[in-house]
């Protein structure tokens, strides 16, 4: 097992941002189940990159991401790729909630009156991390949801699956090239919890074991192979 270079827990209805580096790894994990984690993925040396979920979703076959999977950038790179899952199911069209819809669910509290028991919400929370890097609204892009599952039925009718993470359920991402990732864990736009979930996630960041020539995510799809390849070109000229 990869040795931890650093552990955290980040409580809910907070947000957090971190560069991470290629060949290393971030884990997460539900430390009390129903947990969410909303995340976008940069390139820090030119933010206009960003991760795509059209192009990922498309080009691998598939409405939800797993084990198996890779994430792409806008310009056909592999941010990252899933490389442990134990959810089976991790979200890729339900969005982040914003101030109304918080406010709808579960009522109105601001930082000043309530501090940490405020309701904080997704969509703020991204654009308050997201600046701190010179961005706004029009950077926030469609984003994944760890621990999440939304699920359409025959006509597409999308509902919220309740309890689909458990307390201990961990997701891994290895990281093929430097990343900035942002990240929030207010709760889910579709969550019907009666209170607001204040969940919290453990996350930490080790060294990747080298990416062999089988390796499960690079050899799933040929599009993934060619992503593959188009980071080893990119990272050859950086």
């Amino acid at each position: 097992m990869a040795q931890k270079i650093f552990s955290d827990v980040i409580p809910g209805a907070s947000h957090w941002s971190l560069v991470v580096p290629a060949g290393h790894s971030l884990t997460f994990i539900d430390v009390n189940g129903g947990a969410n984690v909303s995340l976008l993925f940069y390139n820090p040396v030119n933010p206009l990159e960003r991760y795509n979920a059209p192009d990922t979703l498309k080009c691998q076959h598939t409405f939800k991401l797993t084990t198996g999977h890779c994430l792409y950038s806008d310009m056909g790179r592999i941010f990252c790729s899933v490389v442990a899952d134990d959810t089976g199911w991790i979200d890729t069209v339900g969005g982040l909630a914003n101030e109304q819809k918080v406010t709808q669910k579960w009522g109105q509290r601001d930082y000043q009156k309530d501090r940490n028991q405020w309701h904080q919400n997704g969509y703020d929370s991204m654009l308050v991390e997201v600046a701190k890097y010179g961005l706004g609204k029009r950077d926030l892009a469609a984003n994944l949801n760890l621990f999440s599952k939304v699920q359409a039925d025959g006509q597409g009718n999308l509902s919220f699956v309740e309890h689909h993470s458990k307390a201990g359920d961990q997701i891994t991402l290895r990281f093929e090239i430097d990343t900035l990732v942002v990240l929030s864990t207010c709760p889910h736009p579709m969550n019907s919890a009666e209170e607001y979930p204040f969940n919290s996630i453990e996350m930490s960041l080790s060294k990747s074991a080298p990416v062999l020539a089988d390796d499960a995510c690079k050899t799933s799809r040929p599009e993934n192979e060619r992503g593959f390849e188009n980071n080893h070109r990119y990272c050859s000229h950086a």
